[in-house]
């Protein structure tokens, strides 16, 4: 299991009812497994006093990003719907939740934001996590093609160690291996991802 301590943390991405439960307008197959792995790595986080940091896709009923709108997804994660919450079976902590898509933008990574032109603005992720001198992040949740992909991408491209525990997520896969080609694009930019044991 990933080691926690203080210069380390648990960003928990969009496990959210529209991707973690099986009727919900986004399902991610698998995601129970990763809610209860999840569960684990956040009391492991609690209990060595890590810094737990949750993602939530919240996007406004009209977008770009969805298919009414011309863009590749089913609506799903809208502002307020019960399908935006965090799943219920999901560990909750008092840290913070990050949202991200607010504006209509793309909102894959819990530390960027894409809007339609392609300009880029930040999120609070990386603030929350300097501010605590944080220097390792494990990242875990749904999906791992492509909100824990850009997430982990970006959390090295912005100077953090990053791990990926291969249990504590699941893919999409539109394609069929869309989930295998994501994790070595993130082996390949020094993401560690953590196929068992301690990391």
């Amino acid at each position: 299991m990933a080691r926690f301590d203080a210069r380390t943390a648990l960003i928990v991405v969009d496990v959210q009812n529209d991707f973690a439960d099986p009727a919900g307008a986004l399902a991610v197959p698998g995601a129970e497994h990763v809610i209860a792995a999840a569960n684990e790595l956040i009391e492991a986080a609690q209990t060595a006093g890590a810094f737990v940091v949750y993602t939530q896709d919240w996007h406004p009923a009209r977008t770009p990003h969805f298919v009414t709108d011309g863009g590749p997804w089913p609506v799903h994660c809208v502002a307020g719907t019960s399908g935006a919450e965090l799943h219920p079976d999901l560990r909750r902590t008092a840290g913070p939740v990050v949202r991200k898509g607010e504006g209509g933008e793309d909102g894959y990574s819990g530390f960027t934001m894409r809007r339609a032109d392609g300009d880029e603005q930040p999120t609070e992720l990386a603030a929350l996590l300097r501010e605590r001198e944080i220097e390792r992040v494990v990242v875990v949740g749904l999906a791992t093609d492509y909100c824990v992909r850009a997430t982990a991408l970006d959390a090295v491209a912005l100077g953090f160690e990053a791990v990926v525990p291969e249990r504590a997520v699941a893919a999409v896969n539109l394609e069929p291996g869309d989930g295998e080609a994501a994790l070595a694009e993130l082996a390949a930019a020094g993401v560690q991802i953590e196929c068992g044991g301690a990391a």
